[in-house]
């Protein structure tokens, strides 16, 4: 099975990069982020033409989760109970059962500076996170958590140079780690537990091109998949060319036959 995660950063000007990536990759479910398409707005019979089922929680010019499935796509929720309800109300979850995994798509606020509003905003939209993905829930069964996190969880993940203090503070990095701590794993440092290899890359100043980067984009699995899984990569090719998203895609491969 193969699942991948990519902040397409706006569906409707990507969409043809994503199905020419569709028809390479191949995988069985993709989680997509930014889709910044309204429900009524998003081209579900594109998708269903390269054999997927798809599910989306949109809001207009923002934001936006996906998932698109070729193994099915059963249980949808969109959202998370919040502990503060004066919080906005933004499409950025979406959780569904494909082929027996459960699977959510994750766009975790950004957080913009320390002193912003939108920092502590931050903090408690992953601290519910953390509840939503651990409460009456079981890290023996199948579960991925896939999305842009706008966390770098190490060091070794962000560029030399680059100052991202939203997106590397020690209380982001703690959120995370809560997640891990509870049974998840990030299967791409399991695999690659040394290289820096990003994930995201400025569109200013060809960060790209200069291997300027940050590794946000993330891949949580539970141990029944973690443990079966045999190949992650960061498709970096999908960065190249005309029209490309700042994000790349990341996929894993798993047996979970």
């Amino acid at each position: 099975m193969r699942i991948a995660t990519w902040n397409v950063n706006s569906l409707n000007v990507r969409l043809g990069r994503v199905e020419e990536w569709l028809d390479y990759a191949r995988p069985d479910v993709l989680c997509m982020q930014e889709t910044k398409l309204a429900d009524a707005a998003f081209p579900y019979l594109a998708f269903e033409a390269r054999g997927y089922e798809a599910a989306h929680h949109g809001q207009g010019r923002w934001n936006g989760v996906a998932i698109l499935s070729r193994v099915g796509i059963d249980d949808v929720v969109a959202g998370m109970p919040r502990s503060t309800p004066t919080d906005p109300d933004e499409a950025r979850l979406l959780t569904a059962t494909c082929g027996g995994v459960r699977v959510s798509s994750v766009y975790v606020p950004n957080g913009r500076s320390l002193t912003d509003d939108h920092y502590q905003y931050k903090l408690r939209w992953l601290a519910d996170l953390r509840s939503f993905v651990t409460t009456a829930a079981d890290p023996t069964a199948p579960r991925v958590v896939a999305g842009d996190f706008n966390i770098a969880p190490a060091d070794n993940d962000v560029a030399p140079g680059i100052r991202a203090d939203t997106h590397t503070s020690p209380a982001v990095r703690g959120a995370l780690g809560g997640l891990l701590e509870w049974g998840m794993v990030d299967v791409f440092r399991q695999h690659h537990p040394v290289e820096p290899i990003y994930s995201w890359w400025d569109y200013r100043a060809g960060d790209f091109h200069k291997g300027r980067g940050l590794r946000i984009d993330l891949l949580l699995a539970t141990a029944p998949v973690a443990g079966r899984t045999s190949f992650v990569l960061i498709d970096r090719q999908a960065r190249k060319g005309k029209l490309p998203s700042d994000h790349a895609p990341v996929l894993l491969d798993a047996d979970l036959g």
